[in-house]
């Protein structure tokens, strides 16, 4: 990764075209290609920028380009379509070359895989009486997230979502309708798990004959500690 901080001027020309007069800009060229050009303000969001695939070239100036300041020309061009990025430098306060080698990607806590797993552990979260048949129980539309037994015996379809909403209603109703059809399983009821559920979602679900129930990650994991709440 190579990061430029540049007095410079900035134009894109595409399906939209943009100006961005002479300033002090932090240029960031990736490995994949891409290039941002960002200001020390709006956060994480560059003020332009080019997505990979495309290609830096770096060029000399015409006479009047040198006679206004500019020193060298960056034109990124992307590969797929006829947008062009250029980057015109007045010139380059710091420059400096980083290898940051191979990300091993974002590993994302309290994924649907991890909630499925600690509900699947602490199945009378369901309530009380509450048994594990298996978790992702196959069926011809896809698996279900979990497949309980209630204390009476009956069968239970989990739908297991980080934010509940109205698709995830539907999914399971899709799941309901299919399970209820087999004789070995029906009735089967259903529940709509999530740490969040939206309102439309909630009111769907119960117009269904669907439970829901909110889970609280870090209480799952056991590091949610009530008593050392403030309220």
């Amino acid at each position: 990764m190579r990061l430029v901080i540049a007095k410079c001027s900035v134009d894109y020309a595409g399906r939209l075209s943009a100006h961005l007069p002479v300033g002090t800009r932090l240029l960031v060229v990736k490995a994949d290609g891409s290039v941002l050009v960002h200001a020390d303000s709006l956060s994480y969001k560059p003020l332009n920028w080019m997505s990979p695939p495309a290609t830096l070239a770096v060029m000399q100036p015409d006479a009047d380009q040198a006679e206004a300041g500019v020193t060298e020309i960056w034109r990124v061009a992307q590969a797929k379509t006829a947008d062009l990025l250029v980057i015109s430098i007045h010139e380059i306060l710091h420059d400096t070359t980083h290898d940051l080698g191979v990300d091993p990607g974002l590993q994302k806590d309290g994924v649907e895989a991890d909630l499925q797993k600690l509900l699947a552990e602490q199945i009378e979260l369901l309530g009380e009486g509450h048994t594990l048949v298996r978790r992702e129980y196959m069926t011809a539309i896809g698996p279900v997230d979990i497949l309980a037994r209630d204390a009476a015996g009956a069968s239970v379809a989990v739908e297991i979502k980080r934010r509940g909403d109205i698709d995830g209603v539907e999914q399971l109703t899709r799941y309901l309708e299919l399970m209820n059809r087999d004789p070995l399983l029906a009735p089967v009821s259903g529940v709509f798990a999530a740490q969040e559920i939206k309102p439309q979602a909630r009111t769907l679900a119960t117009d269904r004959g669907i439970r829901c129930l909110l889970l609280d990650y870090d209480e799952m994991r056991g590091l949610d500690d009530g008593h050392h709440r403030l309220f």
